[in-house]
């Protein structure tokens, strides 16, 4: 369904509550992350496990994200906007029919995602890369929609806690071993290669951390991711 624009509601006051600038910072590692996967599967040689295995890692952790942040919302987001601007009530009706047509593609990903870790066969790959791509289609709906009608709402209506509480439930999701790559995955996708993020969200120590420690990790991630 394609977007429109929010109804003028004088339900919804103008001072800013929070900032949910991070909605879109998040929704471009899904955008990015997403979006090379089908390249990444299609790089995989016939009979080639061990390369499989890697790829198939990086499913996990974008799968794992996602559905913790679509989770996130529809547990806590959805509800609180439908209250607190009434304006906004079709547009979050919306977005619950994005998330229901999400997960179709993105639990068939996971249920395809096993048998081509096993195999690394083109066989097993068609049915992975079709889920890929339903994904990826709903993503190009959803994403945009999402930034346009919801985040500015939120921005009025949630608080800055209420925010802190999607970043940190998603962070728990991460897979174990993950944290590096969903860093990485997150910075490089930023459109400055991640400083400003980093400035806005991790303290001077775990930058240090990161450059010293995660970047290299992460590289070598890269490296495997591409088979090289």
């Amino acid at each position: 369904m394609p977007a429109t624009p929010l109804p003028p509601s004088g339900d919804v006051p103008k001072a800013k509550t929070c900032d949910a600038s991070g909605m879109a910072e998040i929704h471009r590692m899904y955008k990015a992350g997403f979006g090379e996967a089908p390249r990444l599967v299609r790089g995989v040689a016939q009979g080639d496990t061990a390369h499989a295995e890697v790829v198939a890692g990086q499913l996990d952790l974008l799968s794992a994200a996602l559905h913790a942040h679509h989770e996130g919302e529809d547990e806590r987001l959805w509800a609180p906007l439908a209250e607190r601007a009434p304006a906004c009530a079709v547009h979050v009706e919306r977005m619950k029919q994005h998330h229901a047509e999400l997960l179709v593609h993105l639990n068939a990903m996971d249920a395809a995602l096993p048998a081509w870790r096993r195999s690394a066969g083109t066989m097993d790959a068609a049915p992975l890369l079709a889920a890929l791509d339903g994904v990826n289609g709903a993503l190009a709906v959803h994403l945009p929609d999402e930034e346009t009608n919801i985040v500015p709402v939120m921005e009025t209506v949630i608080t800055q806690p209420e925010v802190e509480w999607f970043s940190e439930h998603g962070r728990k999701a991460t897979p174990k071993g993950q944290t590096w790559n969903s860093l990485g995955l997150i910075l490089e996708s930023q459109p400055d290669g991640g400083d400003q993020w980093m400035r806005k969200n991790l303290p001077g120590p775990v930058r240090l951390l990161w450059r010293w420690v995660g970047k290299p990790k992460y590289a070598k991630h890269r490296a495997a991711l591409e088979g090289r």
